[in-house]
């Protein structure tokens, strides 16, 4: 931890397609509206970090005041020139750019999955660059931190840029890998147009040579992924999706940093959507919140049947199937099951038929419901995780700070977050390797035999809610890591 502020100003432009709680789709949004402020928090004046977001619809009006900043041109293939306007905002003590432009819709979606993505990140990290140039000329040495391929253009147009724009050499590149699998393929048919090159390295796959995060990574100064164990992972075939062996070549430059969690936002003793609030001092409360919501929903409120929870995204990723089938296997053991989310229309078809297949003991509910997950959280016993890959990972986090132990696949951040000790002595939930409903419901039926076992569970659950997962200790890092890109 930081003793006191270093006398060395770092300056960094953290780019991103989305933040919380301004604008929020997935896990970066709430990486790139805690991070920054961590950062300015942790290290006083010694590190400015401004956040870069696209103008999104509604985010104006989530601000107190928003002005316009500065306005650039951005070239294109048939010799006209979009504009891109930069606003500056404020937004919890971190200094906030928003880019406007007609390939950023007032009105779209944060994400559609089509070519008007492309576009618009496309347009976003090339105007983000041009705000970099426009500020380092002032600043002097800075940060360009970027994320996920919307912004990881960003990163590479900066090397190309470089060889050509004295003022960008002061300036270090860092992209940070929040999931691999999505590379960017919406943007490759816009690249042309933006005049924006393939990369001519035979360190890349032919096939990745024009697609945005595998430009960003070869471009970039530095590579960060969100957990130690996937920052090992995407150097191995099951992982690396095709750019393992370019990984490799780069892993003196890669690191892994563990996300953190909101720990005010997620606080179980101060979150008033729960019908009692409570802490790991307290758990004999957290019980009404199990009562309450069973009766909610209408299924048995038998303290002694295990309530098992999943809060996801319904993507083949997040082993949802794994979970069911797994189930499927333990149907003489006590449990009740309650399914929230929404997503693939197969996984969501599978929920609703495992639903009626156990309509005693089962309930989905196929939407993103914040207020609800928070009660989840609040009244589950056990959260089921079975990933088959999972770069960092929150749920399981806001789990155990709610004192819901999770079951999860050894892998990513759970594995970097969730103990489980074979001697219980220090666990804070389970953990099992191969992703087949075979190890899911063996590990499962391990922690439901602690589940009834009072004394145990409940010493599982206080060591779980204890666990430290601010992201003072992340923001650190990071601090650090701005302070070595600086030095090279």
């Amino acid at each position: 931890m930081l003793e006191k502020a270093s006398s060395r100003l770092v300056r960094v432009l953290f780019l991103a397609a989305e933040a919380a709680p301004l604008i929020k789709v997935g896990g970066l949004a709430d990486v790139a509206g805690s991070l920054p402020r961590a950062l300015r928090r942790l290290t006083s004046s010694s590190c400015d970090v401004r956040l870069v977001l696209p103008m999104h619809a509604g985010i104006g009006q989530k601000l107190d005041s928003v002005q316009k900043f500065t306005e650039f041109e951005i070239e294109t293939a048939n010799g006209r020139a979009l504009p891109a306007t930069i606003f500056q905002s404020e937004f919890q003590g971190v200094p906030l750019y928003l880019i406007s432009g007609s390939p950023i819709p007032p009105d779209a979606p944060i994400y559609t999955g089509s070519t008007t993505d492309g576009e618009k990140y496309v347009f976003f990290s090339l105007a983000a660059l041009a705000l970099t140039q426009y500020l380092v000329t002032a600043w002097g040495e800075t940060i360009l931190h970027a994320n996920d391929w919307h912004t990881a253009l960003a990163v590479y147009m900066l090397r190309m840029q470089q060889i050509t724009h004295p003022s960008l050499r002061k300036v270090r590149s860092l992209l940070t890998i929040h999931n691999l699998p999505y590379m960017g393929q919406e943007a490759r048919p816009v690249l042309d147009y933006y005049l924006i090159p393939p990369a001519q390295s035979t360190a890349l796959p032919e096939w990745a040579q024009n697609l945005p995060l595998p430009m960003g990574l070869w471009a970039a100064d530095h590579i960060n992924a969100v957990s130690p164990t996937y920052a090992q992972e995407i150097l191995t075939p099951e992982f690396g999706c095709g750019l393992e062996i370019f990984l490799q070549g780069r892993k003196d430059h890669l690191s892994g940093i563990l996300n953190g969690l909101d720990e005010e936002e997620w606080n179980p003793a101060k979150d008033f959507t729960l019908a009692v609030p409570y802490d790991w001092q307290h758990l004999v409360e957290r019980q009404h919140n199990k009562e309450v919501l069973l009766r909610e929903v209408q299924l048995d409120t038998e303290p002694h049947v295990p309530l098992l929870i999943i809060v996801s995204r319904l993507d083949r990723q997040k082993g949802i199937d794994i979970a069911l089938e797994g189930l499927a296997l333990l149907p003489d053991q006590p449990w009740n099951l309650i399914i929230l989310g929404h997503g693939d229309a197969n996984l969501e078809k599978m929920c609703t038929d495992f639903f009626q297949t156990y309509p005693d003991r089962v309930r989905f509910f196929p939407r993103l419901d914040v207020t609800l997950a928070r009660k989840l959280y609040a009244a589950g016993d056990i959260l089921l995780m079975p990933s088959r890959y999972e770069p960092c990972g929150l749920t399981q986090m806001i789990a155990m700070r709610y004192g819901c132990i999770p079951v999860a696949r050894a892998t990513g951040g759970l594995r970097d977050t969730i103990e489980d000790d074979p001697t219980l002595q220090r666990s804070t939930g389970f953990l099992f390797t191969d992703p087949t409903p075979q190890a899911f419901a063996q590990k499962l039926r391990e922690a439901l035999i602690c589940y009834h076992n009072p004394n145990l569970w409940v010493e599982i659950q206080k060591r779980a809610m204890q666990k430290d997962f601010s992201w003072r200790r992340s923001a650190q890092a990071y601090f650090e890591l701005y302070q070595k890109l600086l030095d090279t």
